[in-house]
This record gives C-alpha cells, sequence and structure tokens, in this order.
C-alpha cells in the first residue's frame, strides 16, 4: 500500500517500512507519531484521493531520532558598497519509520 502524506508544509510518498526526515516533530525516540493530513491511499488495484484529505485515514510511524542537518549557507551582497553577509542555517529534523497504513 502506497499514501501520500502531509507535513510541516511538504508532501512525501511513503509506505510500511520506509524511513523519512521531516521536519521537527515534538516526541521522545522510540515515541508513535500519527499524521491524520492523508492526500492518496492506494495500491495496484484499487485507490483513492482526497479532496483534500482523507476522512479517517491515518498514518502511524515511530521516531527513530531527531538531530540537525548539513549546514545550509547563503550570502548577501550589495556591489560597490562594500556590503557582504556570511550566514547559515541548520534544520532541526525528525526521522520518522513508518508503520501502520489504516483506512
Amino acid at each position: 500500500m502506497l499514501a501520500i502524506i502531509k507535513t510541516g508544509g511538504k508532501q512525501y510518498k511513503v509506505s510500511v517500512g520506509d524511513k523519512i526526515k521531516v521536519e521537527k516533530i515534538e516526541g521522545e525516540k522510540g515515541s508513535t507519531v500519527t499524521f491524520n493530513e492523508v492526500l492518496f491511499l492506494g495500491d495496484e488495484k484499487n485507490s483513492k484521493i482526497g479532496k483534500p484529505f482523507i476522512s479517517g485515514a491515518k498514518i502511524e510511524g515511530k521516531i527513530i531520532k531527531t538531530a540537525k542537518e548539513k549546514k545550509v549557507v547563503g550570502i548577501k551582497f550589495k556591489p560597490k558598497e562594500r556590503y557582504k553577509v556570511k550566514f547559515g542555517h541548520r534544520q532541526i529534523m525528525t526521522e520518522v519509520e513508518i508503520t501502520k497504513i489504516k483506512n
């Protein structure tokens, strides 16, 4: 079974056993997370498409770890003004393993 979920303003294609990295989710390592915003459920024989979400569908997962990603570097620059600023950002991400897909 395949599902498309929405979390953190992004959409992810998942199935049972997949490990995905999403933006920070509150919870301890090993705790269960439920995703209620399911956009699509389906397999080879039948499928359901939400308008915008499928009512009653839930995806459950287990938190594996929460850590910072690699640094993303940005630069602000204005020519002829001697202005240059370099900055970095490390986003906190949560790795989740999908355990159940419920209709």
